[in-house]
């Protein structure tokens, strides 16, 4: 089955790394974003671990608030994978969803803003 492409790719932490937006699933109760990041996150005492936070907002003016998430060096060390969990569920009728993930490292925030098209 082929792979699906990408739903959006954009520079981050200051253009040192290079965010991809793989897939929005929609649950019940929530949503989750998921991603690639490369070169990978570091995950090692010698450097700073990296925290992601997510906040959305749709086109109808429904807040969703980050509920956690996980990430890891794929296996091949080429880049991390991850996902970002929020909550509640998407608005059925909402068509675009505006959402902005902070990455904390060592103290300092750094921000990314996006737009993702959620229509079914």
């Amino acid at each position: 089955m082929p792979r699906k492409p990408p739903l959006l790719t954009l520079p981050i932490l200051e253009g040192s790394h290079e965010l991809t937006i793989t897939r929005l699933k929609r649950a019940d109760d929530s949503f989750t974003v998921h991603y690639r990041i490369s070169p990978p996150l570091p995950e090692t005492d010698g450097e700073s671990l990296v925290v992601p936070l997510l906040e959305a907002l749709d086109d109808l003016g429904n807040e969703y608030d980050d509920r956690g998430g996980a990430y890891g060096t794929h296996p091949d060390g080429t880049f991390t994978d991850g996902s970002l969990t929020a909550q509640p569920s998407l608005h059925p009728d909402a068509s675009s969803l505006q959402v902005r993930i902070t990455w904390l490292r060592g103290g300092e925030e750094t921000s990314c803003d996006m737009t993702l098209d959620v229509r079914p």
